[in-house]
């Protein structure tokens, strides 16, 4: 398999670049080969994206929707299809990337298809005149993707963009480069002119490149917090619109009225879903001190019951980590935990069989680690180390943990758990977040906008508001009268 760019309509086939392995995540087999997006490559995309742009944005909204939704209904027919391409590129359970992955891709298109024909301004009754605004595209829009839910997040960038009349350059993590591919080309087959949705291929450096490009008006990245700061830096020598979707470290409240089952539930959902590689996921879990033990007693318990294993096994709750770059990381941080005098109660070490007895030393697995004893001044809760670490935390007050909770340089998330809903709502309302949940945790429909506060971002994605974020504003002013001049 060779992984190539997909620029006017059509996969590219020079293979005079270079390029690298791509690799299974479950038992680090070559999966294929992915090329290297070069000088010529971005030039001929930008090229095929204006030509798009032309044609796209004087379509009407509604005909911009059917497109859309046709690529939603394309989606959803090749589900199983494009899901296993996830699983195996991702590392995650074909059981997650059958119900979220793709299915969430294909609710962003039919969501925001719904939308384009309603993308309206406002109108201004004034004095002898009249005023309106519109809202018009941007132009040509760049999305830089990460790794854990590679199409979601390419059609969450895409989807908004294209509603709104813009054309997309789309360049997925180097770490996952399959399913950008299959949106391309579902694009393609539901109507889009060539050029409208192009993907290329890289690292690092191909990013750079779309970000310092004069004719590239946006930037949508979802990334890490560095690399959003170079980004942003980058970026504002031209004053370009720029989203950013960073990292976290986001807090689980656990008061001592909360449904016990649900609120450890969450917290599991909160930790260790797609192996704890979740941007929003609420590692920090403070649970009040008259529940603690049984709340830990049940976590502990039914955190060592998930299902690790061979991540196309249907039955299988927990995969493997993207690569063994990131497994090496991430057994720093439980290092680092232990050696600063946390305890770690469970997991946190490299299994050799998976749940059936089959060998998965090959692969970057990771059993779910739960820490107790924590400081909140301890790196493994300071720092977002994204794999299935939990860190758990006791706490007496509302208004101390409030204090501890926000006492961080992120915001991207946090969650309340209390069957008291005025304090739940008390609570929420003075967490330092952009996206929260009450009694329940990391649900994200795309009618919701997500995004966060401080360094966990700028702007939203999703929702109507992501409409704000893909369109530029024109007020116009119609005068009804004569012009009055002192001259």
């Amino acid at each position: 398999m060779v992984y190539n760019q997909f620029i006017d309509g059509a996969l590219t086939t020079d293979s005079k670049r270079e390029s690298w392995v791509n690799y299974d995540p479950s038992n680090n087999q070559p999966l294929g080969e992915v090329c290297q997006a070069n000088d010529e490559d971005i030039e001929a995309a930008i090229n095929s994206s204006e030509k798009a742009f032309q044609i796209w944005k004087n379509k009407t909204g509604a005909e911009r929707g059917r497109v859309l939704v046709k690529a939603a209904d394309i989606l959803r027919s090749r589900l199983e299809q494009i899901a296993l391409l996830e699983t195996h590129d991702v590392g995650k359970p074909i059981s997650e990337s059958l119900a979220v992955d793709v299915s969430s891709a294909a609710d962003a298109l039919e969501y925001f298809g719904g939308m384009a024909a309603g993308i309206h301004g406002e109108f201004f009754d004034l004095k002898n005149a009249f005023g309106y605004t519109r809202r018009e595209p941007l132009g040509i829009c760049a999305g830089i993707g990460a790794w854990n839910y590679p199409i979601q997040i390419a059609a969450w960038k895409a989807a908004p963009a294209l509603a709104c009349g813009n054309c997309m350059i789309f360049k997925p993590s180097e770490l996952t480069p399959a399913t950008a591919l299959e949106l391309a080309k579902a694009f393609m087959e539901a109507g889009a002119p060539p050029g409208l949705f192009n993907v290329v291929q890289g690292d690092g450096r191909v990013g750079k490149m779309l970000v310092d490009h004069p004719r590239i008006a946006k930037i949508s990245l979802t990334g890490s917090v560095a690399t959003g700061k170079k980004i942003f830096s980058a970026a504002a020598t031209e004053l370009k619109h720029v989203t950013l979707e960073l990292g976290g470290k986001s807090p689980l409240i656990i008061f001592e009225d909360a449904d016990l089952n649900n609120a450890v539930s969450a917290a599991m959902l909160a930790n260790f879903y797609t192996q704890g590689e979740v941007c929003s996921n609420g590692t920090r879990v403070f649970v009040h001190r008259k529940i603690f033990d049984s709340f830990l007693k049940q976590l502990k318990e039914r955190t060592e019951r998930i299902r690790l294993g061979e991540p196309t096994d249907p039955e299988t709750q927990m995969g493997a980590v993207i690569s063994k770059v990131h497994l090496e990381k991430i057994i720093r941080f439980i290092d680092s935990g232990k050696s600063s005098g946390a305890t770690l109660l469970t997991g946190g070490f490299k299994p050799e069989k998976d749940f059936k007895g089959r060998n998965i030393s090959s692969g970057n697995f990771l059993a779910p680690a739960i820490f107790t004893n924590c400081d909140d001044s301890m790196e493994i809760c300071r720092e977002e180390i994204f794999g299935p670490v939990l860190s758990i935390l006791a706490f007496d007050t509302e208004e101390e943990v409030i204090e501890r909770a926000n006492d961080t340089l992120f915001g991207l998330s946090a969650g309340v758990f209390t069957n008291d809903i005025k304090r739940g709502h008390r609570v929420i309302h003075q967490l330092h977040a952009g996206t929260c949940w009450i009694n329940n945790y990391n649900i994200t429909p795309i009618e919701l906008p997500f995004g966060g506060y401080k360094q966990s971002g700028i702007g939203r994605e999703n929702s109507l508001a992501a409409i704000q974020h893909y369109t530029q504003l024109k007020s116009v002013y119609v005068e009804l009268g004569n012009v009055e001049s002192p001259y």
